[in-house]
């Protein structure tokens, strides 16, 4: 009985092994901190962490089926800041539209890619990828960034599919065919391709802009977390592994955080953490002067954001 039990444990160790190397596997990596200059801001002094995420509207690969657009965009970008002791997180989201300084950085094929000013943020991405991306969000915060993720519109899709949709309420129908989205007012759930579309739209909330699709980002996310911790996903080892799959194989990340391992260590470390405990803010901008239909940080609360950032203290107070 011992014997068969020990053999039992030693079969389970090495499917358990495969799977670990098949997710493994599925994770592309960048070498961000190897292609960065030294000159970065200083790494941060506490246990908080920073990390950026972005979404890419890229129409490379199986994404293709999501229009023949040349070329890739951060549609979304967040810096997601996590603090010590892990009971508490700030999620910063960042207008594709607001203009910044971008500064010199590395392309994909390590070309050189000029520095530019008052560009648009997403030309980081368009031009150099997730390494150029950040870097242009360093220099716009003066703020270290310890990890980068992105993920692009398949992976989305069949992530928000493997989870079993999401459960959202909407004060107010949301109609956009560029979107593909016609969803009435209320609570429903949220299929992978309604999900994609919500959080793509500009056509179909407000005035079209970008301000008013990040709200219904951070309202989605919202969703999410509350899902994710209602159904208790760390427990259930089957659709967990489906989730890890579908999750690994749609990401883009830096070296140090492309495994497993290291994305399941991070996740365990937020089990104590409530939903309600994640404060959304979007970087204080307005609207631009000199160019119609884009964005500048406003710079004196915009300093203070991300000075709550570096220091992992309480961010300052909203709608002042």
């Amino acid at each position: 009985m011992l014997r068969g039990g020990l053999a039992l444990l030693l079969v389970l160790a090495f499917l358990g092994a495969l799977v670990y190397r098949e997710l493994d596997g599925n994770i592309t990596s960048v070498d961000v901190d190897g292609w960065l200059s030294s000159d970065r801001p200083p790494e941060n002094p506490s246990e908080a962490l920073n990390i950026l995420l972005l979404g890419s509207d890229s129409r490379a690969g199986a994404n293709g089926e999501y229009g023949d657009v040349a070329g890739r965009r951060s549609d979304t970008a967040m810096v997601v800041h996590l603090a010590e002791g892990r009971r508490k997180a700030a999620v910063v989201s960042i207008p594709r539209d607001t203009l910044v300084d971008r500064p010199e950085c590395p392309g994909q094929d390590r070309d050189t890619i000029p520095p530019a000013r008052d560009v648009m943020f997403n030309s980081a991405y368009a031009r150099g990828g997730l390494v150029c991306t950040v870097a242009t969000v360093e220099k716009l915060g003066d703020l270290r960034l310890d990890h980068a993720v992105a993920v692009d519109f398949a992976g989305f899709e069949k992530l928000v599919d493997t989870l079993g949709g999401v459960r959202i309420t909407l004060s107010e129908p949301i109609e956009d065919s560029y979107a593909g989205l016609d969803l009435p007012a209320g609570t429903q759930r949220l299929t992978g391709e309604q999900a994609l579309g919500l959080v793509r739209t500009r056509h179909g909330v407000g005035n079209g802009s970008d301000l008013a699709r990040i709200e219904l980002q951070q309202k989605f996310l919202r969703a999410l977390l509350r899902q994710v911790d209602r159904t208790g996903l760390l427990t259930d080892p089957v659709r967990l592994h489906r989730v890890l799959d579908t999750a690994t194989s749609s990401l883009t990340t830096d070296e140090e955080l492309a495994s497993l391992g290291a994305l399941w260590s991070l996740t365990r470390s937020l089990r104590g953490m409530s939903p309600e405990r994640v404060d959304f803010r979007t970087l204080p901008v307005a609207a631009s002067s000199a160019r119609p239909n884009r964005l500048v940080p406003k710079e004196s609360e915009a300093k203070e954001l991300w000075k709550a950032l570096r220091e992992d203290s309480a961010l300052p107070p909203k709608n002042r």
